[in-house]
């Protein structure tokens, strides 16, 4: 019988060795590909608002979740246990870049394959999507014409500009939308700001030059509103 004790002791401490083995592994090759994710996710990051934190985020949620699968493992119950203690939790910052969401996904679903043992499936999915992303990134793909940009114009009260501008709008921009007519200076001018696209390869500095031809020479601005490569 104390052999029979000493048998099945002698397995589990087997057993919880390799458990422990494994979970190493997971742990430390979430850590790897998901550093791999992170890179990929500087490269192609178009946007203004950069966040070393996010990046972080993402390395850190894809070795918890690779964790978390090894506790669960084929036990339902601790699965339930889970979903009901991370229902609380509530993320209270916005995505500024749907984007963003998806590269959270990209790490989680690299941490969960690590964590159940599917090591080569995790290293294959991390590397074939990092090389498709980059694809997409290096043909800048659906890319829609130039930055969107806030255009505002400066004209006399006396001066007419409705139609004053419409054939330079034609000439060199892909659309254009008044969103706001406002008096300053005393009421002595008129501010006309518009929402522009302009067309490809038309330069800034040429359609600031053609309009301050016709509005008095009077201050003219223009300034992105947002800029992804679109």
């Amino acid at each position: 019988m104390n052999q029979l004790l000493e048998e099945f002791s002698k397995l589990a401490n087997i057993t919880t060795k390799l458990t422990i083995l494994q979970a190493f592994l997971a742990i430390f090759l979430t850590f790897v590909l998901t550093i791999i994710i992170t890179q990929v996710y500087k490269k192609t990051y178009k946007g203004n608002n950069y966040s070393q934190s996010f990046v972080h985020t993402i390395i850190i949620m894809g070795v918890v979740v690779s964790v978390i699968m090894i506790v669960i493992g084929n036990n339902v119950a601790v699965a339930f246990g889970l979903v009901g203690a991370f229902s609380i939790i509530r993320f209270r910052s916005a995505m500024s870049d749907p984007k963003d969401i998806a590269f959270i996904f990209f790490g989680m679903a690299t941490g969960i394959a690590c964590g159940l043992g599917f090591y080569l499936l995790a290293i294959l999915f991390t590397v074939s999507l990092s090389i498709l992303i980059y694809i997409l990134y290096l043909f800048n793909y659906a890319r829609k014409g130039e930055a969107t940009k806030r255009l505002r114009i400066t004209v006399p009260e006396n001066l007419h500009y409705e139609n004053l501008f419409d054939d330079l709008f034609e000439k060199y921009m892909e659309s254009v939308f008044l969103q706001k007519v406002e008096t300053t200076n005393l009421g002595t001018m008129i501010q006309l700001e518009y929402l522009i696209n302009n067309k490809t390869g038309i330069s800034d500095k040429t359609i600031i030059d053609e309009i301050r031809h016709r509005n008095a020479n009077l201050k003219v601005s223009m300034n992105y509103v947002n800029y992804e490569g679109r």
